[in-house]
């Protein structure tokens, strides 16, 4: 049994007896980042470019798609990114940050690839957070995707190479692909083989000394709280509250 399957079934177990005791998502996520292997952080620095790439989860229904101009709502969606974003420019109000959001529903790693030149080279981010992996597992069971762990990791690698390549000196954050068990789309077939793709993006992630986001433990730590379906309605896209508990994981990666 999976540390998500043992979780969900705590928390029934608990609620069931009345004693989950309410905590914060601050604490919720310093409780998530604490059992996590220790990573590096990344600093925000004055004038900082910083764009978010990745699939739906980062996508979160972003509007205006053509929009090149820096911290625009209308083009950040309206999930981790947009939060994660208002609480840098209001936390940094003089450092002149400029926020993007690029993440295309959908997406596997290849697909980031496809368009990586005007989607992010030619943003020119010092600050390039990546959060992808789900569809590269998910859609083997629902899209007749034949891509492997294998794919996952050689593509993923291609794109960081061809990111330092061009960007030397580029800040990377990769974040954790997540699931959560027992909510719609995200069942016991999932497992084990998706915990390779969250395996990978922690040793990938290590590998280019970028600094790590560990969303499934802190969603782990948060279906002990509120039951999974507070913070996901599929499995895998994240509520309001999960889009909060997201970014405050993700701001856990960054420092002033």
């Amino acid at each position: 049994m999976g540390n998500q399957e043992n979780n969900r079934r705590s928390f029934i177990k608990s609620a069931s007896i009345g004693a989950v005791a309410a905590i914060s998502i601050p604490q919720i996520v310093s409780s998530a980042v604490a059992v996590a292997p220790k990573g590096r952080r990344v600093s925000i620095d004055q004038g900082d470019v910083i764009l978010f790439q990745g699939d739906s989860i980062t996508d979160a229904g972003r509007g205006n798609r053509n929009a090149f101009s820096p911290n625009n709502a209308g083009a950040m969606g309206n999930g981790y990114a947009l939060m994660a974003a208002g609480q840098l420019l209001s936390q940094y109000p003089g450092k002149d940050l400029k926020i993007y959001n690029k993440g295309v529903s959908g997406n596997k790693v290849f697909q980031l690839a496809d368009r990586w030149d005007a989607d992010t080279l030619a943003i020119k981010p010092n600050i390039l957070s990546i959060h992808i992996g789900v569809n590269d597992y998910w859609h083997t069971l629902t899209n007749g995707y034949t891509g492997t762990i294998d794919n996952y990791i050689t593509d993923y690698k291609k794109l960081l190479d061809r990111t330092k390549a061009a960007l030397p000196n580029v800040k990377l954050i990769i974040c954790e692909p997540f699931g959560v068990l027992g909510v719609r789309s995200v069942t016991d077939a999932w497992y084990p083989a998706f915990n390779q793709f969250k395996k990978a993006a922690r040793d990938i992630a290590d590998q280019y000394d970028a600094a790590f986001v560990p969303y499934q433990a802190a969603f782990d730590k948060a279906i002990t709280q509120a039951p999974p379906a507070y913070w996901t309605g599929d499995g895998v896209h994240p509520s309001i509250a999960g889009a909060a508990l997201m970014a405050h994981t993700w701001l856990e990666a960054v420092k002033g």
